[in-house]
């Protein structure tokens, strides 16, 4: 009896010391964000603009990208009543204009503390209805343009010993699920890319965060791609999005992001449910797969408008939107996913 009371206060002392450890390099590791800078991919809109305010809120002076230049200066003038804002028009699938764009940073702010990994595209449809192109696009999305990012930040960040890198991929990044295909294959690359790097820029003082959100509400379906039966597709991956419990809303994913790289965490992965799900799928590979057959048989199957592409805005129907899909409908207007003229009347002249 007392070998066993023993052995219990010995795992409790370990097991103590292990988060006492884990607690003082956290501590060690904290910076504080007040002046300095942080370099936002997909910054005008979605998770992007909800992590641009809230890194505002602290003090940071921002520069932000994306393609959509409209949606772009729309973002710079809402956060330059906060701080000092850059906002850069940049496909990340240009790689000389994404080195433009760092050396614009550097040369505006002198210095880039901090780069976040945020820009994605999304195409939902059965595999057969997916081309080489969404494979392609997804890849250098998701996949190239990080890492040109990261390959023009990392020799300003390694000579001054110290940086941020801030990789969101996706619980489609740990655990591949039907009619994602070439968003969870390129983000399975990404995850891979984001923890090799953290191994090997540690001696550089250089600290890579690699972030799994599972379901968010960013509002981002709406502007989301859409083949095959794209109103049903456009149904369930809305309502996917809107269900509280199995979704977080933006402002919680970004406020826990920036904890986690604030303290130069390795990985970060967003909600209870993906959390539960990414265990489950490392305890059981196998199951996990069989299990995602059975959803696979439930989802809608090709045809509709087959190869073609529909925003998710022009896919609706009575499922979606409707008072199911409210909170994403709601934060697609809060985030910059709709232009003010297509903001209902209640809405219109609103500040985002």
């Amino acid at each position: 009896m007392r070998d066993g009371t023993n052995k219990l206060l010995l795992m409790a002392a370990g097991l103590g010391a292990c988060c006492l450890a884990r607690a003082v390099m956290r501590s060690a590791r904290s910076i504080d964000l007040k002046g300095r800078t942080a370099l936002i991919t997909g910054g005008s809109r979605g998770l992007g603009l909800v992590l641009a305010r809230e890194l505002a809120a602290q003090g940071m002076r921002l520069v932000i990208c994306g393609r959509d230049e409209e949606a772009l200066h729309r973002a710079a003038a809402e956060l330059q009543g906060q701080t000092e804002v850059l906002a850069v028009p940049c496909d990340l699938r240009d790689r000389g204009r994404i080195a433009e764009m760092v050396q614009l940073a550097l040369t505006r702010f002198g210095a880039i503390d901090v780069l976040i990994n945020n820009a994605g595209v999304i195409a939902v449809a059965p595999m057969e209805e997916m081309t080489q192109q969404d494979y392609e696009e997804a890849m250098q999305v998701h996949y190239w343009g990080p890492l040109h990012a990261i390959q023009a930040v990392l020799p300003h960040m390694k000579q001054r010993k110290q940086g941020r890198i801030v990789n969101i991929s996706s619980i489609g990044g740990k655990i591949s699920v039907p009619h994602l295909l070439p968003y969870c294959g390129s983000k399975f690359a990404l995850t891979g890319l984001s923890e090799g790097l953290r191994a090997e820029l540690l001696e550089d003082g250089i600290y890579v965060t690699t972030v799994i959100p599972g379901l968010m509400r960013t509002g981002s379906p709406r502007n989301a791609d859409f083949k095959g039966q794209h109103e049903a597709e456009y149904a369930w991956f809305a309502l996917g999005d809107s269900l509280p419990g199995f979704s977080i809303s933006a402002e919680t994913a970004a406020r826990t992001i920036i904890s986690a790289f604030r303290q130069g965490e390795a990985e970060v992965v967003l909600s209870l449910p993906a959390k539960l799900a990414t265990t489950f799928h490392g305890l059981f590979p196998g199951l996990t797969a069989d299990l995602l057959g059975l959803v696979h048989r439930l989802l809608p199957g090709p045809g509709g408008i087959g190869q073609h592409r529909a925003k998710g805005k022009e896919s609706g129907s009575w499922l979606a939107p409707s008072w199911l899909t409210f909170l994403t409908e709601r934060a697609a207007r809060d985030n910059n996913e709709v232009p003010p003229q297509e903001q209902p009347a209640q809405h219109a002249g609103a500040t985002p």
